[in-house]
């Protein structure tokens, strides 16, 4: 089931996995200018999820309007993200003998779970900041194969130095026939931790230097996550916020960490 989102891959898509091999049924595939990733296409999942479970579908997909990123749907309705996509490509490449270094690039968005995964293969994930750039210019510094981000914008260097929703969603596809397994069982290994992300409305920036309550606060909750959650603040690039992720086992515990950084950073900057 591939939900072209009314862009770039309504043509080329569904021919494509039918020359591949699959029975396919696009949805979302007439566009007319205007309806765009309008309420479908990866930045609206629920239609398609609604498909698949409805059809029986072996797989979803969806690609954004520019299909340079994909997100997929297994037969239960889980949603494979691309964190789960990475830990699916990584474990397939490692297997080939095509992962050298055995290291996966990801940014400081990607779950705790994935590096979890990932550690428990042997696979070390190096984080950069958010944006495929960064991700491909860690790539290219590690002599890394393989990259991406959790909107499932993924990098397979063999073959491209950008994301292609198509070539991603065909690789993990592949896995699954060559493997005959589900979605489901590829991503079985993932635990996803439940993670917290607040935006923050500010009057000013300044470092966290220059913030040592919140600077406190945020060691504070580190320590009682102790290896076990992550904290990461910081400003957007074109907002006056200050967005805060906490991610952790438990969701009320990291629900009352992110209270208490979002209260330090109230009290230093209003």
């Amino acid at each position: 089931m591939l939900d072209c989102g009314n862009g770039a891959a309504s043509a080329l898509a569904p021919e494509l996995f039918r020359e591949a091999g699959a029975e396919v049924t696009a949805i979302n595939d007439a566009p007319d200018g205007r309806n765009i990733n309008l309420n479908c296409g990866a930045l609206h999942l629920e239609g398609l999820r609604a498909r698949v479970l409805e059809t029986g579908a072996d797989a979803g997909v969806a690609f954004d309007g520019d299909a340079d990123r994909a997100l997929m749907v297994a037969p239960s309705g889980r949603i494979v993200d691309g964190d789960a996509i990475l830990l699916i490509a990584a474990r397939r490449l490692q297997a080939d003998g095509h992962l050298p270094g055995n290291t996966v690039v990801s940014t400081v968005m990607s779950n705790l779970g994935l590096e979890k995964a990932l550690q428990r293969l042997g696979i070390t994930m190096v984080r950069t900041a958010v944006g495929d750039k960064y991700v491909l210019e860690e790539m290219l510094r590690l002599g890394a194969p393989l990259g991406g981000e959790q909107s499932g914008h993924i990098i397979f260097r063999e073959y491209s130095t950008t994301g292609d929703g198509m070539l991603t969603a065909l690789k993990v596809l592949e896995t699954s026939v060559r493997e005959g397994a589900t979605l489901d069982e590829l991503a079985a290994d993932l635990k996803v931790f439940p993670q917290l992300l607040l935006n923050v409305r500010v009057k000013e920036r300044k470092t966290l230097e220059e913030m040592p309550r919140v600077s406190d606060e945020i060691r504070a909750c580190e320590a009682e996550l102790n290896g076990s959650g992550r904290v990461l603040v910081r400003f957007s690039g074109t907002e006056p916020l200050l967005r805060v992720m906490v991610e952790g086992e438990d969701q009320n515990h990291i629900e009352a960490l992110a209270a208490r950084i979002v209260g330090a950073i109230r009290a230093e900057l209003g």
